[in-house]
């Protein structure tokens, strides 16, 4: 089981993605939970959520920004990578198809690139692990 948990690459590369990653992350999951950097609070985002169809709401959002909030922490320290990148590989992949996808590619007409590439980098992390300067690999050690 730690095997799992905490296995990583030698590599370096890791890095980069978490630590850009798991600031997007923080900044998304704070606006969902605590309405922080122009973010509605987890109310709002609840009844935003029940208003798409996602149910309940409230608890939709809470699971949403606490996966984006604790999962950008968890990308940042390289700690438990793995299933912190699930979380958020599969967050990003209901941002997708349930709010953008329909909105065609591009963000600026509400499209799905931005939560695609989240999903992208999350997915990437989930295969590769932590990488070299990582909790995860000196948990594994």
């Amino acid at each position: 089981m730690q095997h799992l948990l905490f296995n990583t690459n030698a590599s370096f590369a890791p890095l980069i993605l978490r630590l850009v990653a798991g600031i997007v992350f923080i900044a998304h999951g704070a606006q969902k939970l605590f309405g922080w950097f122009g973010g509605n609070g987890l109310v709002a985002t609840g009844e935003w959520m029940a208003s798409i169809g996602l149910q309940p709401g409230f608890v939709m959002a809470f699971l949403a920004g606490a996966a984006e909030f604790f999962g950008g922490i968890a990308l940042i320290l390289g700690l438990l990578t793995r299933p912190a990148a699930a979380a958020l590989a599969f967050t990003m992949l209901v941002a997708t198809v349930w709010v953008h996808l329909g909105n065609g590619l591009f963000v600026s007409n509400g499209g799905y690139e931005f939560s695609l590439t989240l999903l992208a980098v999350s997915a990437a992390l989930m295969l590769t692990g932590g990488g070299r300067l990582s909790l995860d690999r000196r948990l594994a050690a």
